[in-house]
């Protein structure tokens, strides 16, 4: 017995027309000669969409369920980086989408429909590196967290939320390193590293300086605030940088450069090649100014009126000035303190805290490197170059001191100020005993002045040894 009723033994055979139709058209053809009429058809058809719609919802149910695992994206190889780091973070205990996809069931869809790429990506060939496209929604971060907290749980910086949040600055601007360590930007979870990403070296990856916010962010992040601008606004200021973007744009200038290249004269190239050094020389002498002037607002040397102070305390509740650096004249007395405690100085006096931009690693150094506390031994040598390449000391030691007094009193008064080998090697902090050699790869002194340029013979007591 048929589903839809008895067969019709007496039934006609099919003309030849019949047989032309596919099996699409005559599987129609029953279908419409089914009497709709009788209720029991009309029950039958009502229980058949029912167990479709049964397999159908509730298969496409299961495959989202699935899919919004975790271990569903630890099932490709290239998500191993991620995977591992996620596991060894403090949200663990969500689910990848309650932080990648904005809430509701439309995004949800419209998520998963974009992702197919990935799966393709899979087939065809995965990217060298995986980097993250989209910043994750303010939205999601609001599921699970507070907008009215205004002190860290540190206790020591003073963050007022609701204000940043009000004003659209994405949370990842500032905690994108949270769960994955910043790894995209670290370079530590190209393909031929992947492979070093598991549950126990995860822990090492994942340094502490990563997954806490960089003060190198806010401070640029505020700068620009103080110069009219709303960085955040552009999705790409809170997201890793994209290699394959970069190498498109790279190529495209390539192609640029070459097509100028044959409009123009071998001497009008020569030009535009020294115009393009100058400029790379003006832009470093300009951040390398702007580090300065925004150290010199830190450290209370506020060089003009702003909209946000970039003076520690602003921020640091528990960090402040030291009572020694309030004595008068500190500023021209620290140079003793400074070789003794070096390694105190740069716990704060550090510029590289200072940058937004995160330098490339290498894993496997990092994975071989060992925890070991170094202690500082005194050494003039390293403060002469802490204090040449640290913006925090060149921004002052590239001044002429108040000590020194005018130049021609100077001259010839100094020598009572640089008769021991202690008083010179402060001297050297500054100054070079010769002359510069070009090209040397010595960290240049913050002055031209040496030494040698008048002491041409050498010191008396050098003479007498």
């Amino acid at each position: 017995m048929a589903i839809w009723g008895k067969k019709n033994k007496d039934k006609v055979p099919e003309s030849r027309e019949d047989r032309k139709t596919g099996p699409i058209g005559k599987l129609w053809r029953k279908f419409r000669e089914i009497d709709w009429k009788n209720p029991v058809n009309r029950w039958k058809l009502l229980f058949v969409s029912l167990v479709g719609c049964i397999v159908v919802f509730g298969g496409g149910y299961g495959v989202l369920t699935m899919t919004n695992s975790p271990t569903f994206c630890a099932s490709c190889h290239e998500m191993a980086p991620e995977y591992s780091s996620y596991t060894a973070s403090a949200h663990n205990q969500i689910t990848c989408v309650q932080c990648h996809i904005k809430p509701g069931f439309t995004n949800m869809i419209t998520h998963k429909m974009k992702s197919v790429k990935e799966v393709y990506y899979h087939v065809t060939g995965v990217p060298e590196q995986i980097v993250q496209t989209e910043a994750v929604s303010n939205e999601n971060c609001l599921q699970c967290h507070s907008k009215n907290r205004l002190v860290t749980a540190s206790g020591d910086l003073k963050v007022n939320h609701k204000g940043h949040i009000e004003e659209d600055i994405p949370c990842i601007t500032c905690h994108a390193g949270v769960v994955h360590a910043k790894m995209a930007s670290r370079g530590i979870n190209v393909e031929e590293v992947r492979g070093k990403w598991t549950a126990e070296s995860a822990e090492k990856l994942m340094e502490k300086k990563y997954l806490r916010p960089n003060m190198g962010t806010c401070i640029d992040c505020h700068d620009k605030v103080n110069n009219g601008e709303k960085p955040w606004i552009e999705e790409t200021y809170s997201l890793p940088e994209n290699p394959e973007e970069l190498e498109k744009k790279l190529e495209e200038n390539k192609k640029e450069g070459s097509t100028e290249a044959t409009k123009v004269s071998t001497e009008a190239t020569t030009e535009a090649t020294h115009e393009g050094e100058t400029t790379e020389a003006e832009e470093l002498a300009e951040h390398d100014q702007k580090t300065q002037d925004i150290i010199l607002q830190a450290i209370g040397k506020q060089q003009k009126e702003v909209k946000i102070s970039m003076e520690c305390e602003t921020c640091h509740k528990k960090v402040k000035v030291p009572k020694s650096h309030k004595v008068e004249g500190w500023n021209g007395q620290h140079g003793g303190t400074a070789v003794q405690e070096l390694d105190k100085c740069v716990n704060c006096h550090q510029d590289s805290k200072w940058i937004r931009e995160i330098p490339k690693e290498d894993i496997i150094s990092l994975l071989k490197m060992k925890e070991t506390k170094t202690k500082y031994t005194p050494n003039i040598t390293i403060v002469q170059d802490q204090s040449r390449i640290n913006k925090f000391c060149s921004a002052c030691h590239s001044n002429r001191p108040s000590g020194h007094v005018d130049s021609d009193q100077w001259l010839t008064a100094h020598a009572s100020k640089a008769k021991t080998a202690d008083q010179k090697s402060e001297c050297f902090v500054c100054h070079d005993r010769e002359k510069p050699k070009p090209g040397s790869t010595e960290v240049k002194a913050p002055t031209d002045v040496y030494c040698q340029y008048c002491h041409r013979t050498g010191f008396k007591a050098e003479k007498k040894k």
